[in-house]
């Protein structure tokens, strides 16, 4: 299993914070609003916050509907989503509602917090899981995707959980609930905090929606920066996601396969998309198409990553030079793909390990390799 989509929710006030310096919380968020984020933990395999808001808040994070509930049983899943804690030092207490409300729980830790939480006497139904001597967002996204069977992951705080996953490039998603008022105290906690985030000031995330609910209006985000090395980012899922789009709309053919590719800067900006038989040119392969519409002194280009549906090629008849080989000649060093090429018109061909071998990063994300290979059926059918 790939790791989850992660969903960063939050309510803010007009200037970023999320609650005041008050001995009570400060309620952000109208009925409308609590609405909708029950309905969004619905939709969610697992609602994930940090440990200090479970100290502070004391949540029990349930899906209060009955109905979105039932609807949850009736199609197979648990009535209430996974609820999901980290804590590196295991310092929590035995008795708050996250721990004896709703249905399963886990708790991930490291090996000296995992001691800690076992002492509690927790209830039965919490998994404490150590993922090593130090907390990893990469360890316990994988442990979620892949023993857990979590697809979608909702995490709901503190500013401490979603700066680490936003600076790591982990978020696939983010999802403010921006309220009418300010909070205006400057040691009062905010949505992230400062520092370096992928992409630096010039970045900028992508918009998905705006939506009044009731008088807070939603904002929905996505990152679009590139992982670095061979490191996947969520924004790599989005870009790759994008190119096997841009398969499926390649003219049919029996003698070549249908591959999209798309070329993004560093900062995430998209600089070119293409696919294959693009044009008048029924040779045309997506890198090549992609590449021939910039600049080849474009500087962007070094720093930049392709995204392409099927493995670059190492060998072709139709042009002097495979796509490996121009991608390698662009001065890209970043590669990600869905689909490793078969054999059905070059035994052996190996892009990867062509741009492996002058120094380009490649990373496979095999969870798409069903959309890559979709508009490819009929030639892969024995």
């Amino acid at each position: 299993m790939p790791q989850p989509y992660v969903l960063l929710s939050a309510a803010v006030s007009l200037d970023g914070y999320l609650d005041d310096t008050g001995p009570e919380r400060l309620l952000l968020s109208g009925p409308a609003d609590f609405d909708r984020v029950d309905e969004v933990r619905a939709a969610s395999d697992a609602i994930l916050i940090g440990a200090g808001t479970l100290r502070t808040d004391n949540p029990r994070l349930l899906v209060n509907s009955p109905e979105r509930r039932a609807a949850r049983v009736a199609a197979g899943l648990p009535e209430y989503p996974l609820k999901v804690t980290v804590t590196a030092s295991g310092d929590l207490d035995a008795t708050a509602r996250f721990w004896h409300t709703g249905g399963e729980k886990v708790a991930y830790t490291t090996d000296k917090g995992a001691e800690r939480l076992r002492a509690l006497g927790l209830p039965a139904d919490v998994d404490v899981v150590s993922v090593g001597p130090d907390l990893r967002w990469r360890a316990v996204l994988d442990h979620l995707g892949t023993v857990r069977g979590v697809r979608r992951l909702m995490v709901e705080g503190g500013g401490q959980v979603h700066t680490q996953l936003l600076r790591q490039g982990l978020a696939d998603e983010l999802q403010l609930a921006v309220a009418p008022l300010f909070v205006g105290q400057s040691d009062a906690p905010r949505m992230f905090g400062t520092g370096a985030y992928p992409g630096g000031p010039t970045s900028r995330l992508r918009l998905l929606e705006t939506r009044p609910v009731g008088d807070i209006v939603l904002v929905r985000y996505a990152p679009t920066v590139p992982g670095t090395g061979g490191q996947p980012s969520a924004a790599d899922r989005h870009w790759l996601d994008l190119a096997c789009d841009l398969a499926a709309q390649c003219p049919p053919s029996r003698t070549a396969f249908s591959v999209g590719a798309v070329i993004v800067a560093a900062d995430g900006t998209e600089l070119a998309r293409a696919h294959s038989r693009e044009g008048d040119d029924p040779a045309a392969h997506a890198e090549e198409a992609a590449l021939a519409k910039l600049d080849p002194a474009d500087p962007r280009l070094a720093n930049a990553t392709v995204y392409s549906s099927l493995e670059p090629c190492a060998r072709r008849s139709s042009r002097p030079s495979p796509c490996a080989r121009l991608i390698l000649d662009a001065g890209v060093r970043r590669v990600v793909t869905a689909w490793r090429e078969p054999d059905t018109f070059v035994v052996g061909a190996d892009g990867s390990a062509l741009l492996a071998a002058e120094g380009a990063d490649v990373v496979v994300l095999p969870e798409y390799e069903p959309r890559a290979t979709a508009p490819n059926s009929h030639l892969l059918t024995p």
